[in-house]
């Protein structure tokens, strides 16, 4: 399908880096939880404890890291941090006991943010603001291509269990931030932004963009659900056999790598973004009420329910992407993307790491209530976020229907 690949030049090569890492990360993410306990020797709850407090470290991190990338220059800054990333991830080879975990995970982290924020800025840089939102879907069809790869890789390594495959999965991750570090050096330089009249971390005091931010971290619950509170919700509630979370996650992943570049093509400013994301918050109540019947009636029925439910999830989802992307960066003030983007990335760890908690206590202490509680959350956030994006743009020196900047991470 022509449309998968992006446009040859400087997408292409976003692509390519993207590919690269996304493949390591793929084998990193299925295989990081036994490594640590089997091979560093850690109990869960250290584990636990120190990834949140790296990732709480880490979203701080990103907007100053996103600052330096926009007044040093972007490519630079990320070339810089990917390789910082592929030195945190060797370090994990190495480190026997909690504290050079801690130090190591908060290194990853901050490395990790950081470069998000820089690739958005570089990548904001480099294409045109009538190309970005497309570009950026593809980057993520690229991304749950590599994801896709990297998780059979580390299925090869859990296979296997022994701590020589493990140590190869984290070998090969690390080599994959070399790569995409050689790959960004390929890009065209990003001539550094000049200063900007105002507070040094302007974002921090920036209202609307916070509200902006807040309403789409609501939004981005939705990353947990499929990982951890569909699995859980499967195995306590329902008859339905354990593979099929392996089957869900397939279906997810493939439909974004097919579907993602068509669905943000709707989205081209503040008002189409507007309508995707209520779009995608009526189609994630569907979704939530579809779940909670699954718990009802034979294991058929569980089955297409779950099945049901989860495709209007991955298309909640794309269209929340498309609708996020635009207005995250169209209300992003010219010369501060990297440090916008830097914050506005802050959603994904919050989702990451709190709302693990929230799903739990929804769904499994409430059952059917929590599911329509998730939903409607869900969905008053995104019809709140286009009132609130408009707000915002009333704000900015730039006119809110200018074309959109739109990156990834």
């Amino acid at each position: 399908m022509p449309h998968l690949l992006p446009p040859a030049g400087p997408q292409r090569t976003f692509a390519l880096a993207q590919l690269s890492n996304s493949i390591g990360d793929g084998a990193y993410y299925v295989t990081s939880a036994l490594y640590f306990t089997h091979v560093v020797g850690l109990p869960p709850a250290r584990i636990g404890l120190g990834l949140t407090v790296a990732w709480g470290i880490g979203s701080v991190a990103g907007v100053p890291l996103g600052r330096i990338a926009d007044r040093r220059g972007p490519r630079g800054t990320a070339v810089l941090l990917a390789l910082a990333t592929a030195a945190a991830v060797a370090s994990f080879l190495v480190v026997r006991g909690f504290l050079p975990f801690l130090a190591a995970a908060c290194l990853y982290a901050t490395a990790q943010s950081g470069l998000a924020a820089a690739r958005q800025a570089l990548l904001a840089g480099l294409v045109s603001r009538k190309e970005r939102t497309g570009a950026l879907a593809h980057l993520q069809s690229t991304l749950n291509a590599g994801l896709a790869v990297g998780a059979a890789l580390g299925g090869c390594a859990l296979s296997a269990g022994t701590r020589a495959a493990y140590l190869a999965v984290f070998a090969a991750d690390a080599l994959s931030f070399v790569l995409c570090a050689l790959v960004l050096l390929r890009l065209p330089r990003v001539a550094p932004a000049p200063a900007v009249r105002g507070a040094r971390l302007e974002v921090l005091r920036d209202r609307p963009y916070a509200a902006v931010t807040l309403l789409n971290t609501v939004l981005l619950l939705r990353m947990p659900l499929l990982s951890l509170g569909l699995p859980l919700w499967i195995n306590e509630r329902t008859d339905a056999p354990a593979w099929l979370v392996s089957a869900l996650f397939i279906l997810n992943t493939g439909a974004v790598m097919l579907f993602q570049v068509r669905t943000a093509r709707s989205v081209s400013g503040l008002p189409t973004a507007a309508r995707a994301l209520r779009r995608s918050g009526v189609l994630m109540l569907l979704a939530c009420a579809v779940f909670a019947a699954s718990a009802i009636g034979p294991v058929r029925a569980a089955v297409a329910a779950l099945v049901g439910g989860s495709v209007l999830l991955v298309a909640a989802e794309m269209l929340h992407s498309a609708g996020s992307w635009q207005l995250g960066f169209d209300l992003a003030p010219p010369g501060r993307i990297g440090e916008y983007q830097g914050f506005f990335g802050t959603g994904v760890t919050v989702a990451r790491t709190l709302g693990p908690l929230l799903l739990t206590a929804l769904l499994l202490g409430m059952g059917t209530a929590g599911w329509l509680l998730l939903g409607g959350l869900v969905l008053a956030a995104s019809y709140a976020l286009g009132p609130v994006a408009r707000w915002a743009a009333r704000t900015r020196k730039a006119p809110a229907s200018a074309p959109v900047v739109a990156s990834t991470a």
